[in-house]
């Protein structure tokens, strides 16, 4: 796949007094209808197998997220925060990362963890309860899940000045980083010191908004009164917003961003502008705080859709492709489940262990007491 062009740009648009955004400035590179369409920072170059792979990546990430929202809803996760509507922005912003980028996600990043090359039931065993995410953080180039909102930000911020610290920087094979947050993290002290940071000391970091309208139930209007990418013009770098639906313009503004990052021009922050489709988590209900009529608007900007009609138009791909690749998508799922299942239940004592290095007198006493009260429960009726 090939790299986006030039520095980011910074876009228009601005918010309404009534509170409804108009129709936002982008970048676009895919219209909802699928149609491409040009423009003059950024673009893309991909060969008709690398856009087959791009819908391939979209329908399975879609098909697995479903899976372990259906999994939860029958009581085998504790809970599941969906990505539903995000899969372009995930999988476009994972696919331009290079191989020695570094990503530190949020909780609901399964697009990207995906791209990385990470088997999908790491997260699961996540929230089952099972551990607290197996894979290794510094072989995939991609940090554990953050629960804490906006933590990852200085997780990354650091990172990135580590990288440079070690002249990782400077060449078209050094490294950057990218760090991912949802708008309600925008109104979180440890972003605006991220973006503080981060700015003082050139780091090679790329923020990725990925504005998808709700922090939970609080709409984008209780976030801010311009739009999130503006932000960055006031701690002294660029930001730019792009369409978050359009799985072509997130790989290029993205590529361009880390290549600048990784070059030695520093951080820029990314507003993707996109839609959380479902709940927040599996304990939402997101028809308390938003009408049905807005979902309906959203859905014929559908991420997936758009690459289909592309492919279509373009005689990319034919009917047999789509019903291999929504075949090889259920399949996954299907084995997935079928993985949830037979997880072993770990032992909940297990809980005390790892806490200090060299044990405690304290824990060990609460050891002793929750075995004693679990050991009470041995041959009642439940």
């Amino acid at each position: 796949m090939t790299k986006g062009a030039t520095a980011p740009r910074r876009s228009g648009g601005s918010r309404g007094r009534g509170g409804t955004p108009p129709e936002p400035d982008y970048v676009q590179l895919l219209t909802p209808d699928g149609e491409r369409v040009s423009h003059p920072d950024y673009s893309v170059d991909f060969s008709d197998e690398e856009l087959r792979g791009l819908y391939r990546d979209l329908v399975t990430v879609r098909k697995l997220d479903a899976e372990a929202t259906a999994l939860q809803r029958q009581g085998e996760l504790g809970i599941w925060a969906s990505l539903l509507g995000q899969e372009a922005a995930q999988v476009g912003s994972g696919r331009a990362m290079r191989s020695q980028d570094m990503a530190f996600p949020t909780y609901r990043e399964h697009g990207v963890l995906y791209c990385r090359g990470i088997d999908p039931i790491m997260p699961l065993s996540l929230f089952r309860g099972v551990d607290q995410g197996g894979w290794d953080p510094v072989a995939n180039k991609f940090n554990l899940y953050t629960i804490v909102i906006g933590a990852q930000t200085l997780h990354a911020t650091g990172y990135a000045m580590g990288i440079a610290k070690d002249g990782k920087v400077g060449t078209d094979d050094g490294e950057a980083v990218i760090a991912y947050f949802g708008d309600g993290a925008t109104s979180q002290g440890d972003v605006n010191e991220a973006f503080i940071w981060s700015s003082v000391f050139h780091a090679p970091v790329v923020f990725f908004c990925q504005n998808n309208q709700y922090a939970i139930s609080e709409p984008l209007e209780r976030q801010t009164r311009i739009p999130l990418f503006q932000r960055a013009a006031g701690f002294g770098f660029p930001g730019v917003r792009v369409d978050g639906n359009d799985v072509l313009a997130c790989y290029a503004v993205t590529r361009a961003a880390l290549d600048n990052a990784r070059l030695g021009q520093g951080p820029t922050l990314i507003e993707a502008y996109t839609y959380r489709m479902g709940a927040h988590t599996t304990s939402d209900d997101p028809t308390r705080y938003r009408v049905s009529s807005e979902v309906e608007a959203w859905q014929a900007k559908d991420p997936i859709a758009r690459v289909r009609a592309l492919l279509t138009k373009e005689k990319i791909a034919d009917d047999a492709f789509f019903d291999s690749v929504d075949a090889d998508a259920k399949a996954e799922a299907v084995q997935l489940r079928e993985r949830v299942l037979t997880m072993p239940d770990p032992d909940p004592a297990q809980i005390f262990e790892h806490v200090y290095v060299e044990g405690s007198p304290l824990v060990e006493a609460e050891r002793k007491q929750f075995e004693a009260y679990a050991a009470s429960f041995e041959g009642s009726a439940h």
